[in-house]
């Protein structure tokens, strides 16, 4: 060998260093908050239903909830209350 480093070697190397500092907590990486994918997620809903979904009945109940109860609009259980029958 004539005393260079492989590219392949300095890749693996920096690999290995990344990977041990990397923390698998995705809440950290993505910044998860429940409330704000609550409040998406009432107004994804409201884009897709329109007038049959009562978006501010929904964003209500996340703030009341913090968040905990999140609405998925194709969970019909899960947006039954907002439903309204014009």
């Amino acid at each position: 060998m004539t005393g260079k480093i492989s590219p392949l070697f300095t890749f693996v190397a920096i690999l290995i260093i990344c990977i041990i500092n990397i923390e698998a907590n995705p809440a950290i990486a993505t910044g998860y908050d429940p409330l704000e994918v609550c409040i998406e997620n009432c107004a994804q809903c409201k884009k897709m239903l329109g007038a049959w979904f009562e978006g501010h009945l929904c964003a209500e109940s996340c703030l009341e909830m913090k968040g905990k109860r999140i609405p998925e609009c194709e969970n019909f259980a899960s947006i039954a209350p907002f439903i309204n029958r014009l």
